[in-house]
């Protein structure tokens, strides 16, 4: 039986949370990329650094991987950008240096104040970002600029937990303009399809550990997607996902695609069934087989899915402790 990642001729791989968090890598994670023949891309939304740092930050722990297989987010919107206003024209940038070499790189012109002439803004993370700078854009956008930000997520992930992501700068940006903007990364589409128009990819397969971001931008873009659980989203979100959010594979770690992809595909597994009344979904394992926590895992993701009047779980059955612990939540 083929595995998961044999399924596969590339793989599109989210970056912080899902190969490495913070400063180290993801355990088991860079021995368990090694082990395949697929070509590997690192997709990130993460617009603050050039494509030629993340892929040094990646081999510095141990990856092997060169700046063509990076697609960021900057990236993609410094392309959508160029796409729609004329060469040469200015940009209002919010965000890093690497954000404004991306835009020049397309023969754009990258400015940080609006003169009324910027035909364009570009939003993207920077830790730096102030109320100058999101007055600049907002001025721009008000007198007709294209505004494409790089992602909208809320939250980024540190070593310290959660702090506001670039979503919630544009979050200000849209309540002082009233405008919606483009939005080159994840969940949008744009950056998977530029990621899979760069690799040639003909069966590519989505990994990340978001919910909202990387699971979301592979049904938005029509390519099947693996949830590992070594990030953001838990494995009681993964059962409460609303449709769009959703995975076609779940596993706790990166070392999941080197078994057979039946080994994580959502659904009910052997030795495993489910019930579900007064709002109380039971997932029980009969004990014929060796008790999975994964496999309990994935039953239960499939049956929830299949039944929307359920608040509460509970899990049943002999050796169910770490599952039961899981979806506690």
């Amino acid at each position: 039986m083929s595995t998961l990642r044999a399924q596969h001729d590339v793989l599109l791989l989210d970056l912080d949370g899902t190969v490495y968090q913070g400063k180290d890598p993801i355990d088991g994670a860079v021995d368990a990329l090694k082990l395949g023949t697929e070509k590997q891309y690192f997709v990130t939304n993460n617009a603050s650094r050039s494509p030629s740092n993340v892929a040094e930050h990646l081999r510095d722990l141990g990856f092997d991987t060169s700046e063509e297989y990076v697609v960021t987010s900057a990236q993609v919107a410094a392309r959508m950008l160029a796409e729609r206003v004329p060469a040469g024209s200015s940009v209002v940038v919010v965000g890093t240096d690497a954000l404004v070499d991306e835009i020049t790189l397309v023969g754009l012109t990258p400015v940080r104040t609006s003169d009324g002439e910027a035909k364009a803004v570009v939003q993207g993370h920077n830790v730096a970002t102030d109320w100058g700078i999101l007055a600049e854009a907002a001025f721009a956008i008000r007198a007709g600029a294209v505004w494409v930000a790089t992602n909208t997520d809320a939250t980024l992930p540190t070593e310290r937990g959660l702090a506001p992501g670039n979503g919630s700068m544009v979050a200000a940006v849209r309540t002082a303009t009233g405008v919606e903007p483009l939005v080159a990364g994840k969940p949008a589409s744009p950056i998977m399809q530029d990621a899979i128009r760069l690799s040639g990819a003909e069966r590519p397969l989505v990994v990340g550990d978001r919910l909202d971001t990387d699971i979301a931008g592979g049904n938005e873009t029509g390519i099947p997607s693996l949830l590992v659980l070594t990030g953001v989203s838990s494995a009681v979100d993964a059962v409460r996902a609303v449709p769009s959010d959703r995975p076609t594979h779940i596993g706790f770690d990166l070392d999941i695609l080197n078994r057979p992809a039946a080994d994580s595909a959502v659904g009910v597994k052997d030795g495993w069934s489910a019930s579900h009344a007064g709002g109380v979904l039971t997932i029980s394992f009969d004990g014929s087989t060796t008790c999975s926590t994964l496999d309990g895992l994935l039953t239960a993701a499939s049956v929830a899915w299949e039944n929307s009047d359920w608040t509460t779980i509970e899990v049943s059955g002999s050796g169910t402790e770490e599952l039961a612990a899981l979806l506690k939540a």
